[in-house]
């Protein structure tokens, strides 16, 4: 199912991701600008409901406050120099490897709240972007990740334990001198590992209400 990146009704304009329906039954709703914030999520919310979605979650205005909130994505940083060494070897994207990696991640990430499934046609986008990694160490798997230039978007275990290895591993692969993460609010053991190995948060990127 295809996104909408603009979405708009005589009450505002929205992005709407609803590509995640078939796999989540989850849509997302993030609004751009609009005079009458609660009718107009009431729209965007009928509109994602009779493309399937069972659940519907929003950001981008402060009235949406008066719903639950789902999860907050936070922005971690600490500088890469005094990360701890590690000896995991750090192997790109390939490929022969893609469908290995991208069952890995929909397998792991499926029950972190706002994690994207990934398809098919994602992971290509990420083999040709060189962004995706695995983790190992000699001839056992630790994880996989993704790190940009600036930002480790994703940090996933393959063995219990792994995960201060993986982090430090994908941080080789940013050119920046600070190390930054982005993770949600819910994720407390993810957040916690973060914390030991000395990141703070210094940003909040978005709050995530549930709307149905």
């Amino acid at each position: 199912m295809r996104n909408i990146p603009v979405f708009s009704t005589e009450n505002g304009v929205a992005s709407l991701t609803l590509k995640e329906i078939p796999y989540s039954g989850a849509a997302y709703i993030k609004i751009q600008d609009s005079a009458e914030p609660l009718l107009f999520m009431k729209e965007c919310c009928d509109f994602c409901c009779l493309a399937g979605a069972e659940s519907v979650y929003a950001t981008g205005n402060d009235a949406l406050k008066a719903f639950p909130v789902h999860t907050a994505i936070l922005r971690m940083c600490r500088s890469k120099e005094g990360l701890p060494d590690t000896d995991a070897a750090l192997f790109p994207l390939q490929e022969k490897t893609l469908s290995m990696w991208r069952e890995l991640y929909n397998k792991r990430m499926s029950g972190i709240p706002n994690a994207s499934y990934m398809t098919i046609s994602d992971s290509q986008t990420l083999l040709c972007e060189g962004n995706g990694y695995f983790v190992h160490r000699g001839n056992t798997l630790l994880g996989i990740g993704i790190s940009s230039s600036d930002t480790i978007s994703c940090v996933i275990s393959a063995v219990h334990g792994a995960g201060r290895d993986v982090l430090c591993a994908l941080s080789r692969a940013l050119l920046s001198d600070t190390v930054v993460i982005e993770v949600a609010s819910v994720n407390t053991a993810a957040i916690r590992l973060y914390e030991r190995l000395g990141f703070i948060q210094t940003d909040e990127v978005s709050v995530w209400y549930k709307i149905k």
